[in-house]
């Protein structure tokens, strides 16, 4: 019995790997999405996703430790030996903008309710009005054909750090309560170059409930200044 378990935590660990030896010209055609979203004609023509070649999975440190990790390692090995980084990341950045500022986008990509059919017709069209690269569409169908579509915000910062690390950047999430302006992340990314001593990428989010400053996070340092924590701390030390 404990090998049974064992096994099938050995495959689950794995999935992000073996997802990706799919038979090569193997097509995938969706039926008509059947649900109502509000993405103008974007299920209104057949889409045919092609799963194509299979990708090699490298060791990628701690990124790998995650499913999103590995499916994202995937993807960056396969762009990286097409020279396709800079269009993958480019698509990722647009599809990262579409999750943030839509509902309906982010139902379709959570929803346990849609099947596999519905959720590939409806992010193929999404892609597809989003004039997203080939190779990332193609990764999206894999997605929405193991049932991974809410993996798609981790998979995406996962990507966003390995492309950083390639061009030689760190990678910087940096999470605060209100939007940044230009020239507040302007001077933030210097400030963190001086830190580390090397160019750095910024990803930014937004959590309100932070009520104010920054938490900003880099490989395994953190640094939280948010009026959250220090209330939290305050509230600490009166129980004390």
């Amino acid at each position: 019995m404990g090998s049974r378990r064992g096994a099938e935590t050995a495959e689950s660990r794995d999935e992000g790997i073996r997802y990706l030896a799919l038979q090569q010209n193997r097509c995938y055609r969706p039926p008509d999405f059947p649900g109502r979203l509000r993405f103008p004609r974007l299920w209104s023509h057949n889409i045919s996703i092609r799963f194509g070649d299979i990708l090699r999975v490298e060791t990628s440190g701690g990124i790998q430790a995650s499913l999103a990790g590995r499916y994202a390692t995937a993807l960056f090995d396969l762009a990286r030996e097409s020279a396709a980084i800079p269009a993958v990341s480019a698509s990722l950045g647009t599809l990262k903008a579409a999750l943030a500022e839509s509902a309906d986008l982010v139902a379709l990509t959570a929803s346990p309710l849609l099947s596999r059919d519905a959720a590939a017709k409806g992010i193929a069209g999404v892609a597809a009005h989003l004039k997203l690269d080939a190779l990332s569409q193609k990764f999206l169908g894999v997605l929405a054909a193991n049932r991974r579509l809410d993996q798609l915000g981790p998979v995406i910062a996962a990507f966003e750090a390995l492309a950083a690390n390639h061009r030689g950047e760190a990678s910087a999430d940096v999470t605060s309560a209100h939007p940044l302006e230009k020239a507040q992340v302007a001077a933030l990314t210097a400030k963190l170059k001086a830190r580390v001593g090397r160019d750095v990428a910024v990803n930014l989010k937004v959590d309100p409930s932070l009520l104010g400053g920054l938490v900003v996070k880099i490989g395994s340092q953190m640094i939280d200044s948010s009026i959250k924590t220090r209330l939290n701390t305050l509230a600490s030390a009166m129980k004390g």
